[in-house]
């Protein structure tokens, strides 16, 4: 398996580089030409560096808005789909919760539940569909309907609460989901989740793009989208990525899908400034 991105890092060269050049000095084996470096961090942001930007990124390198949204389509797309099946077998390797390997750590109550109490029963824990199957009608056939990057442990009833909502802020507290909140047409997750479902609405969002007989998923700035191929709030995602920036436990999930299960990776989660480049 390929180390985590989390501890990859390296020295940038290229600001030295072009400081020596405009300076005149002599440079060995310098040029005119540089390689390709990643995507530029919108003002305010942070650029990430990852092991992966000359390699798998390369072609987003230098690019912003819809040409960087383009890039990483045809990047990511090139993945390997898995039946719904086996999605059980995936999520008790992709959410195995560090305290406790027997278990899988729950989206929206961070709740530890046995990987054996996977079901539809009540204590049970299910496949919550982050991005809802209605906005889109897609279902659980291979492809959106099976793709791990958006694909989380859930407790049942928490799930069904949930249902097919769009994301964004207020409402009432959520039973057995402590911190989460709902109302008629929203579901606003605890703190430690909000990043990653952010990232995951928005991966999908790149992933399908009508291109591969599935529907074009898009975001939008709406709590009323019913079965349209579209998810909401916009504005409330891009907040939840930069409060909730990636952590180790999502880190080490997407490395996991990328090695062992799809071989594609979702790029917000090595790139989380992207999502302001590109929205």
């Amino acid at each position: 398996m390929p180390s985590s991105p989390a501890g990859n890092t390296r020295r940038w060269t290229v600001p030295v580089l072009a400081a020596a050049l405009l300076t005149g000095l002599v440079v060995p084996g310098a040029t005119a030409a540089t390689a390709p470096q990643p995507a530029p961090a919108p003002a305010g942001a942070t650029a990430t560096v990852t092991a992966y930007d000359d390699t798998y990124y390369a072609n987003a390198a230098g690019k912003t808005g819809a040409s960087l949204k383009t890039a990483l389509h045809g990047i990511i797309r090139n993945q390997t789909k898995i039946s719904y099946s086996t999605v059980w077998t995936a999520l008790k390797q992709t959410d195995e919760d560090p305290a406790n390997s027997a278990n899988v750590r729950l989206l929206y109550s961070g709740a530890s539940r046995s990987k054996a109490l996977n079901g539809g029963d009540v204590g049970d824990w299910n496949r919550e569909h982050v991005w809802a199957q209605s906005h889109g009608d897609f279902g659980t056939s291979a492809g959106p309907g099976t793709d791990l990057h958006h694909l989380r442990p859930a407790d049942v009833q928490v799930n069904a609460i949930r249902g097919n909502k769009d994301f964004d802020l207020g409402g009432s507290a959520v039973s057995g989901a402590p911190g989460s909140y709902t109302d008629a047409n929203s579901f606003e997750p605890r703190a430690a989740d909000k990043g990653d479902v952010a990232r995951m609405i928005l991966y999908m969002a790149v992933r399908y793009e009508g291109t591969d007989g599935w529907p074009d998923l898009e975001p939008n700035d709406t709590v009323t989208n019913g079965s349209a191929p579209y998810h909401g709030r916009l504005s409330v995602l891009k907040r939840w990525n930069d409060e909730d920036p990636p952590d180790a436990f999502e880190r080490k999930r997407n490395e996991i899908i990328y090695s062992t299960y799809q071989r594609n990776r979702n790029p917000f989660i090595d790139h989380p400034e992207w999502v302001e480049a590109i929205w």
